[in-house]
């Protein structure tokens, strides 16, 4: 799994951002293209990824995470087509500004809706009780 250490950013507008910006779950039955969109798309709305910074070339991206650069270059084309990033002339891919609609937190919480019906799939057929599921995500939540 790869981590990307946001503390190292400089503040200023217009970053460039390390290849190392995605955490692929190798084991996940979500595609590796799906979990750089997603992953994409909660750390922008999260404020970690700002309007202006360069994303890293897909050739970096690729190498940094050991997949196919045609998997990144498809998770970076569904950005591009969804209105999350835009290509610069001499640059390449660049963050673009999000869409008002996210703005607001109730739209930002639907963001992680898929992963809290995966849990709620799995807790199901491991017949846990919610209240223990609650319990521990709270926990989780805290820490």
């Amino acid at each position: 799994m790869h981590t990307v250490n946001f503390k190292n950013f400089s503040m200023s507008a217009d970053r460039d951002l390390p290849a190392d910006i995605f955490q692929i779950v190798t084991g996940s039955s979500e595609p590796i293209y799906r979990q750089m969109v997603e992953q994409l798309r909660r750390q922008i709305l999260g404020g970690q990824i700002r309007a202006g910074d360069a994303m890293p070339s897909v050739r970096e991206v690729a190498s940094q995470l050991g997949v196919n650069p045609m998997t990144v270059s498809k998770a970076y084309s569904l950005l591009e087509s969804d209105g999350w990033l835009t290509r610069r002339r001499g640059m390449g891919m660049v963050v673009a500004e999000p869409a008002e609609e996210f703005d607001q937190a109730e739209n930002r919480l639907e963001l992680i809706r898929p992963s809290l019906e995966r849990v709620v799939l799995e807790s199901q057929q491991l017949k846990l009780a919610p209240s223990a599921v609650i319990k521990m995500l709270k926990e989780l939540m805290s820490s």
